[in-house]
């Protein structure tokens, strides 16, 4: 069965912005993977903020796509190595 746009909406929300509070940058602080880090952290909490955005706005369709993207800067990082994540439980692919 399809996933109503409105519930998927809000998993996928609630599964960024809690992949946000668990990622953590592992390279050491100064050098240039800590550097890559950072962005890629700054890329996904905007796309949390903008996704929260469009779907105050009602936008479930933007908001899903900004949520999807933000979670994705963040996996997609976890799985180089620039963030620790847990290994276990539904946030991250790794």
């Amino acid at each position: 069965m399809v996933a109503d746009l409105e519930e998927k909406t809000d998993r996928y929300g609630e599964l960024l912005a809690d992949a946000l509070e668990e990622a953590s940058i592992a390279p050491p602080d100064g050098t240039p993977m800590a550097e890559a880090a950072e962005e890629c952290y700054e890329m996904a909490a905007s796309y949390l903020e903008d996704g929260r955005h469009f779907r105050e706005e009602g936008d479930r369709v933007n908001a899903l796509a900004s949520f999807s993207y933000g979670h994705a800067w963040l996996d997609a990082g976890a799985r180089v190595g620039l963030f620790d994540v847990p290994t276990e439980g539904h946030l991250f692919t790794v």
